[in-house]
Parts: structure tokens; sequence; C-alpha cells
């Protein structure tokens, strides 16, 4: 089960995301701690963690607050317990269906601008090589 709870220093730094991001995620409804301790520390499970790292993921791939809460509905209503008809179950996987097509396709266009910036960067060096000049021994 996932009862080991981690105070937001941990997950931060699990998460590779700053204490304010966190918090702000919480602000908005996308994570909300498992769990406050006597002292109302934040409590946090793997579930939380994982959370926040579809999250993360999904940041640079340009997806907005709206679309990351809409996908995290979708996902957890699909792993929920609850039993769905046929029609509930399909609408909830084309919505993921819908935000894995996005993800390929921004993906494609990250794939396309590093490639511009390698050949970019290899444009300078080579630039750099041509103007440096002999050493005289």
């Amino acid at each position: 089960m996932d009862d080991k709870h981690m105070q937001i220093g941990e997950v931060a730094a699990r998460t590779e995301l700053s204490l304010r991001t966190i918090r702000h995620y919480e602000e908005t409804g996308l994570v909300i701690p498992s769990a406050r301790s006597q002292g109302g520390f934040r409590l946090y499970t793997e579930t939380d963690v994982a959370r926040l790292m579809v999250i993360r993921r999904m940041k640079p791939l340009g997806f907005t607050l709206d679309q990351m809460r809409d996908l995290l509905d979708a996902t957890d209503r699909l792993d929920g317990g609850d039993a769905l008809d046929d029609g509930e179950r399909e609408a909830l996987l084309e919505r993921v269906r819908t935000y894995w097509q996005a993800a390929a396709e921004q993906v494609e266009k990250l794939r396309v601008q590093l490639e511009r910036a390698e050949d970019f960067a290899a444009t300078l060096g080579a630039r750099l090589e041509l103007d440096v000049p002999a050493v005289r021994s």
C-alpha cells in the first residue's frame, strides 16, 4: 500500500520541483497532499509523487494547468475503483488518446527544434575552430 508519508522537501528533491511550484500545484488543485502532520506540515505519498511527475512531464510540452487537470481527472477516474459503463470508459480513454496524440506531436516539434539547435551549435563550433590562431613553437 501507499502509506509511507513524505514531507514536501523530500518530494521536491525526488521530483526536482521547487517547494513553491509544489505549493502552486496544490493551490490550483492539481495535487493535494494526502495528509497533514500534527504540526500542519504537508505529507505526500508515492501516489502524490507520481501525480507530480505527470505534471512535470506535461509542463515542457506546453500543456496548460486546465489540460493537466483534465488529463489527471480522466486517469483518476479510469484508475479508480468505480464501475464505469462502456460509454464512460470509452469517453475517458478518448480524452487520454487526445492528450497522447498532442504529446506525440509536441515531442516531434521538440525533436526538430533540438536538431536545429545542434546544427547551430556545430556551426558556431566550426567557426571557432577556423578563428583559433595556430600555436607557434
